[in-house]
């Protein structure tokens, strides 16, 4: 009987090599590396101080030149 290979969930799948992801992140616009931050968020925890903060619990806005994370008001 043949041994069942264990199958890996897609999320620890490579799909492209690291340095492919950092080429391509850098080639985007700051609002399509916003929308890219807020999809990672999902895996983001900030540590200030004291205080956590999970991505997701966090805004993100293009402003000038950077992308600002502040905390959500709602």
């Amino acid at each position: 009987m043949p041994k069942k290979t264990k199958s890996v969930p897609q999320s620890y799948k490579l799909f492209c090599d690291v340095q492919e992801v950092i080429y391509s992140f850098s080639i985007l616009t700051l609002h399509q590396q916003a929308a890219f931050m807020i999809l990672t968020s999902l895996n983001l925890e900030v540590v200030v101080g004291e205080d956590r903060y999970m991505g997701y619990e966090l805004d993100y806005e293009v402003v000038g030149a950077i992308i600002r994370a502040s905390e959500t008001l709602d």
